[in-house]
């Protein structure tokens, strides 16, 4: 039986999470939380579901070199490591992902008042990086 990949678009103050279905083909939004909160609310997930593979979105600048969100992100994720050793992990450039987020909020109809949900942008954007993940293996 295969388990879930689970997705997250890191950033400073919130975070975003997407996870695939245990057959790895349907990706849906997870939670969108404040980043201080991630690690344990992490725990909890891996903790009541399987999952085998943590794929963070890398932010970087448009000519490849690390943002110092990177820095930040590297740490979190061998935070994640030594606590789930078990687990593989993996990174995907998350260029734009935001944006377009933000770009399907608005081709959806969504109406203004939600498009400004930063939380639900956060989810969009995990969706976003873990379906284009998905395409690449």
């Amino acid at each position: 039986m295969m388990s879930r990949i689970l997705a997250i678009d890191f950033g400073a103050k919130r975070s975003g999470l997407a996870v695939t279905d245990p057959l790895q083909i349907i990706v849906n939004p997870l939670a969108g939380i404040d980043t201080n909160h991630l690690f344990d609310y992490i725990c909890k997930y891996l903790d009541s579901e399987k999952v085998e593979k943590i794929v963070f979105g890398s932010p970087k600048f448009a000519d490849d070199t690390e943002t110092p969100l990177t820095l930040h992100m590297n740490k979190f994720m061998t935070r994640i490591k030594k606590s789930f050793p078990h687990l593989e992990f993996d990174t995907i450039d998350e260029g734009f992902t935001t944006v377009r987020a933000k770009e399907a909020l608005y081709l959806s109809g969504t109406k203004k008042s939600k498009r400004k949900n930063k939380y639900l942008i956060d989810k969009l954007s995990a969706v976003i990086i873990l379906q284009e993940y998905l395409g690449h293996i």
